[in-house]
């Protein structure tokens, strides 16, 4: 992907709230393929992304199945325990972008996919329900922790028109390894026994220790590091920088449509659609393949503060209209429901990467990069609360009401996509990040 300029604009008005970063070391804007070929940091985030990314895509297909078929948990009880760990999750995001400017963001990275690590390998033989609690505690909030401090660490490593680039590169290597681990997992589903889970959920999180070892080889670099001068000015604290809460909050609501994807549609498709049940497999597959083939190129000029406006508000129009397919999709029966399904899945897939790749560049942009944890922390705590929220407001919305239901749930997306729109304009009259 090549990026609108071979630097970084100008900010518009007069002092920038952080320093901008020299390019010596780094000629910003390069393709994703370029960037990778040339950058160890990239290489080494993306194998070790790979590694963990296998690692989840073998668990999250066998964890509730595990619990529920061979220890004999009631499902609610596990989704209760996960909603609890989603809670904890919120806090310790904020804290891993903390401790990442505290401590420094490689170390507290390899110590917190450790402890996901381990957390994932003892899962496997929790047998009383308040173990269970705890090791879902630490799973979730070392996860949350660890995306915290690896978004500080990209923000650091990479020059402003780099950052998108790589994250985009990164969320592909995530997509692709994770659906190799589902693949895998399906060997342990094929056997069906205790003893095949257990094996499968204890190598899933043997392979962070391998994660670990590849963080802990990443190149030091803080490319925004300015020069030492007598004159500097205060930092700014992301619990009180206005402008980021709310681009917090507007992310968190457009989040939710990746729990949209992975429950609502499907409950929708099988249960309120004439569509057989098995194009749901197709619609997420449909989903996985396009964020591989798209995420890159869709985010495509989305390194400034302009671009990620554009994409916010196109992100916000696709959502609705791909809502606006979903509720037709009651009516009538056949082929058409299958076309317009479809239709409805590859806006709400344009729509994700859109979401995605606006997010990542505002989240970066809008931030005081001498606390970069803490604002990526706090954006990433915007994202748990979303995540937190959304099964209840779909069950609540479409699998509640129908196809009203789903004229809420466009208001949200498109409220998403206009409020991230508008804190961009905002931004860009106060001369708060690149153009």
């Amino acid at each position: 992907m090549t990026q609108p300029e071979t630097s970084p604009n100008p900010v518009v008005g007069a002092a920038p709230p952080h320093p901008i970063p020299s390019e010596t070391t780094s000629p910003a804007g390069d393709g994703a393929l370029a960037l990778l070929r040339r950058d160890p940091l990239l290489r080494g985030l993306v194998a070790s992304t790979l590694v963990g990314a296998l690692g989840r895509g073998v668990f999250f297909t066998l964890t509730v199945l595990y619990f529920t078929r061979f220890v004999g948990f009631d499902p609610i009880a596990v989704g209760a325990g996960l909603t609890v760990a989603g809670g904890i999750g919120v806090a310790t995001a904020l804290l891993g972008g903390t401790l990442a400017d505290r401590f420094g963001a490689k170390p507290v990275l390899v110590l917190l996919t450790l402890l996901q690590g381990a957390s994932l390998a003892a899962y496997a033989w929790a047998a009383h329900y308040a173990v269970f609690l705890a090791l879902a505690a630490l799973v979730v909030g070392s996860t949350n922790a660890g995306y915290s401090a690896r978004s500080a660490l990209v923000a650091r490593g990479f020059a402003s028109a780099d950052q998108v680039t790589a994250r985009a590169t990164m969320r592909v290597a995530t997509n692709v390894s994770i659906a190799i681990g589902a693949a895998i997992a399906a060997l342990a589903l094929a056997a069906d026994t205790a003893e095949a889970y257990r094996l499968a959920m204890s190598g899933a999180g043997a392979v962070y220790l391998v994660s670990a070892l590849l963080v802990l080889r990443l190149p030091a670099r803080d490319v925004h590091a300015g020069p030492a001068s007598g004159e500097r000015t205060p930092q700014r604290r992301p619990w009180r920088d206005r402008r980021y809460l709310a681009l917090t909050v507007f992310n968190g609501l457009a989040v939710m449509q990746f729990t949209l994807f992975e429950v609502g549609v499907p409950v929708w498709v099988a249960e309120h659609t004439s569509a057989p049940d098995v194009l749901v497999s197709l619609l997420l597959l449909g989903n996985t393949v396009l964020v591989i083939a798209l995420q890159i190129p869709l985010a495509r000029g989305t390194g400034g503060v302009r671009g990620a406006s554009r994409a916010a508000l196109l992100a916000g129009i696709f959502m609705a209209g791909a809502c606006g397919l979903y509720a037709a999709s009651s009516v009538g029966a056949g082929a058409v429901v299958v076309v317009v399904l479809l239709g409805a899945a590859v806006g709400h897939s344009v729509a994700e990467l859109l979401f995605s790749a606006g997010g990542w560049s505002l989240g970066f942009e809008l931030a005081d990069q001498r606390r970069a944890g803490a604002y990526q922390g706090m954006l990433g705590v915007g994202t748990a609360l979303g995540s937190m929220a959304a099964p209840l407001l779909i069950t609540a919305t479409v699998l509640t009401l129908g196809a009203p239901g789903w004229a809420v749930l466009a208001a949200v997306f498109l409220a998403a996509g206009v409020g991230m729109h508008r804190i961009s304009r905002s931004a860009l009259r106060a001369g708060v990040g690149r153009v």
